[in-house]
C-alpha cells in the first residue's frame, strides 16, 4: 500500500506539478538504517518528507489516538506507521523503531511531538539513536501547510537535509549522550530552518 500511495503522490507532486525542491540530499546515508527528524507544523510534512526520499520507505511514529478509528488504523498500518503513547511512552514504544533500524529500515520522527511551531524537541529520537547505534538525519520543511495548497497552490515545497548526527561520536554515559544528541538535533534543525527561510 505504501509504495502505491507514494508512487501516485510522487508522480502528481514531484513529476507533474513540480512542487518539491530537495536541498542537500547528499547528506542522506547510503544505508537506509537511519532516523529522519523533521520540523512539524502540519500533516503536510509527512507527505513531503516521504516524497523527498522516494522510493525509500519511511516508517513513521504516530500518536496512538490516530489508530483508534478502524479505517485510520488500517490506513496508517498499511503505510508502515506505528502507534506511540506520547504521554507515557514505555519500553515497548522504543523496541519497534530500534528493530526497524536493525532490519535496515528508515524511521521518521517529528521530535517536537506536536504541530506547534517552535515547540521544544523531545529526546525520543536521540534515545532510539543511542539504543540502535544508528544516525539521525535532521530535516526541515518550508512550504504549503495544507494538502489543498500543496496540490493546487502556487507556493513551492522545500525539504532541506542536514549532516547526519552519529550517536557513536558521543562517548558518554547513556543519559548524557541522549541529552547532548537531542541538543545537537535541536540546534541543527533551528539553524537549517533559519537558513531555509532566507531562500
Amino acid at each position: 500500500m505504501y509504495k502505491l500511495i507514494a508512487t501516485v503522490l510522487y508522480f502528481v507532486i514531484v513529476i507533474f506539478r513540480r512542487k518539491l525542491k530537495v536541498i542537500d540530499k547528499k547528506y542522506l546515508p547510503k544505508d537506509p538504517a537511519y532516523i529522519l527528524t523533521c520540523t512539524h507544523r502540519s500533516m503536510v510534512e509527512i507527505i513531503v518528507l516521504a516524497m523527498a526520499v522516494y522510493p525509500l520507505e519511511i516508517h513513521y511514529m504516530a500518536k496512538k489516538e490516530l489508530f483508534k478509528n478502524r479505517f485510520l488504523n488500517w490506513l496508517f498500518t498499511s503505510v508502515g506507521a506505528f502507534p506511540v503513547n506520547r504521554e507515557n511512552p514505555g519500553p515497548s514504544t522504543l523496541k519497534i523503531p530500534v528493530k526497524l533500524l536493525r532490519n535496515n529500515q528508515t524511521v521518521g520522527m517529528f521530535p517536537s511531538g506536536s504541530r506547534t511551531e517552535g515547540a521544544p524537541i523531545k529526546k525520543g529520537a536521540a534515545t532510539i539513536a543511542v539504543m540502535s547505534k544508528k544516525p539521525i538525519v535532521p530535516a526541515v520543511y518550508k512550504g504549503p501547510l495544507t494538502f489543498k495548497d500543496l496540490l493546487f497552490g502556487k507556493e513551492k515545497a522545500y525539504i532541506q537535509f542536514g549532516e547526519a548526527i552519529q550517536p557513536t561520536d558521543y562517548q558518554l554515559p547513556k543519559n548524557e549522550a541522549i541529552a547532548e544528541i537531542t541538543q545537537a538535533v535541536d540546534v541543527a534543525m533551528k539553524n537549517m530552518s533559519a537558513e531555509l527561510e532566507k531562500k
